[in-house]
């Protein structure tokens, strides 16, 4: 069996390459990509290098081949058909934490069955919302909190949409252009500019990848609130202001990350659990405004090399697969 698919080559460089398939084990499960979606932070660092030798290890996604900086085949969002295998998943259509190919082999387990009232290119956000999910296990807000999201792209637009079913008091998503406010209204979700947002915020949570965000985050917080951090910000070392009142206002930083299950849920959830969860938080289509632009597979080095280079929208962009006889 033959497949495609995107190889990271080089700093700047990628290209599709074909290579023959494993038979299908006992175990395992043959799917046919649907959709792909490209994760916009994390894989324009990869494709430019810029991922820290020291934290390469800790970043490998659950099926990439290769070593970073490259050659290798990353990515960690896919949607596809079930071919062969386990008889109740053959004809389903499911969530693969995977690189774009067009067809792959991998253990039935790594397989998550998608809502029939959830769309394809919808289902692809899921990568998004369990990292959403998780930050909100992490911060735990409270009833009649003050929250604001800063950052208004996939991350942060979906931690918004979650957030506004909580009981807060305030929730503003907050982003320097203007144009996001179309996402936060299709969200639901009160928009803000920097300089209108409101402070005294209980908690914070920051995703713009941005000095100045996380500057704007420490300065919003009340007294003794907390900033939580989803950026990575790759190889380029942020300044973070805990001169002035940081000390005498008590404020905290603290780091939210996909990799394990938030340490306030990891003794009672999976994260199969939390990726079901993510999945069923789906069916809301509110979250179409977060999707970007289509794009054939064929296009797909052209593609990533303009998000690095900033020549694209905003919004998850989706990577469709040509259907096979």
């Amino acid at each position: 069996m033959q497949a495609r698919a995107y190889w990271t080559t080089a700093a700047g460089r990628g290209e599709l390459r074909q290579e023959r398939l494993a038979e299908p084990g006992p175990h395992d499960a043959l799917v046919r990509a649907v959709c792909s979606g490209i994760s916009r932070g994390t894989e324009t660092l990869v494709h430019r290098g810029g991922v820290p030798a020291d934290v390469r290890a800790l970043m490998r996604a659950p099926f990439q081949e290769g070593e970073l900086p490259g050659p290798v085949k990353y990515g960690y969002l896919s949607v596809g058909v079930v071919e062969a295998g386990p008889p109740e998943l053959i004809g389903r259509r499911v969530f693969c934490l995977h690189p774009h190919q067009d067809r792959y082999v991998v253990p039935a387990s790594a397989l998550v069955p998608i809502p029939d009232d959830v769309p394809d290119e919808r289902a692809l956000l899921a990568g998004a919302v369990e990292t959403a999910i998780n930050a909100l296990w992490d911060a735990g807000p409270r009833y009649q909190d003050r929250v604001a999201v800063i950052g208004a792209g996939v991350i942060g637009g979906a931690l918004a949409a979650l957030a506004r079913r909580f009981p807060l008091q305030r929730l503003q998503l907050i982003d320097i252009d203007p144009a996001q406010a179309e996402v936060a209204a299709a969200l639901g979700v009160p928009f803000a500019s920097p300089q209108a947002a409101a402070g005294e915020c209980d908690l914070v949570l920051h995703c713009s990848a941005s000095a100045d965000g996380l500057a704007l985050a420490l300065n919003l917080l009340g007294d003794e609130g907390t900033c939580w951090e989803l950026s990575w910000y790759g190889d380029q070392p942020p300044v973070v202001p805990l001169g002035g009142a940081f000390h005498a206002r008590r404020l905290a930083i603290r780091s939210s990350q996909v990799g394990v299950v938030s340490a306030e849920r990891r003794a009672r959830r999976t994260t199969t659990q939390r990726m079901t969860a993510a999945l069923e938080a789906l069916t809301d289509p509110a979250f179409d405004a977060l999707l970007g632009p289509r794009h054939d597979f064929d296009a797909l080095p052209d593609v990533l090399a303009d998000l690095a280079a900033g020549r694209q929208p905003p919004g998850c962009h989706v990577i469709c697969y040509p259907s096979r006889p």
